[in-house]
């Protein structure tokens, strides 16, 4: 029946959707910082509290569909998780996983005070962004440009399956 699916496919389909939803907008996020800076940075708190929306609603939730749905898969084709693309990618979601909770939706909670305050601070003139501000916004681009390329070797591995 052409319209059959099986549990795996579904699964399959499943996984990969929760990739593209969950990864796509954090992608989007490298260029939201640089083009509110270009703007006025009067918007740089909407920066900051749409990457945690992104990383709440979108990232972390995909971050539990792909784990889930990627242990259906290694059950269902009796995969071994010792395999270096299998366990590669697997430390990859697990590490981002780690990342989300641990350090950008904190961060960017702290950086959308930072940049609050300092907009007040600086009233209707130039705004002046702390150092402080300054520092931890790069480190964050750097992270985040980091972790977007662990993205991306993750999809290699289950892509292409390396020594598989």
């Amino acid at each position: 029946m052409v319209l059959a699916v099986t549990s795996y496919d579904f699964s399959v389909f499943l996984h990969v959707t929760a990739v593209v939803v969950g990864f796509g907008a954090t992608f989007a996020e490298s260029i939201t910082f640089p083009v509110a800076m270009m703007m006025d940075k009067r918007h740089l708190p909407y920066v900051h509290r749409l990457q945690r929306a992104i990383n709440q609603w979108l990232a972390g939730p995909a971050l539990l569909v792909i784990l889930a749905t990627g242990f259906y898969q290694v059950s269902d084709h009796d995969l071994d998780l010792g395999e270096f693309w299998l366990s590669g990618a697997l430390t990859i979601v697990i590490v981002i996983a780690a990342l989300q909770g641990g350090y950008f939706i904190p961060e960017d909670r702290k950086l959308q005070e930072m940049a609050e305050r300092d907009i007040a601070a600086s009233g209707a003139g130039e705004i002046a962004l702390s150092e402080e501000y300054q520092r931890r916004g790069r480190r964050e681009g750097i992270v985040g440009g980091l972790t977007g390329l662990l993205i991306v070797i993750a999809i290699y591995l289950m892509v292409t399956k390396p020594g598989m």
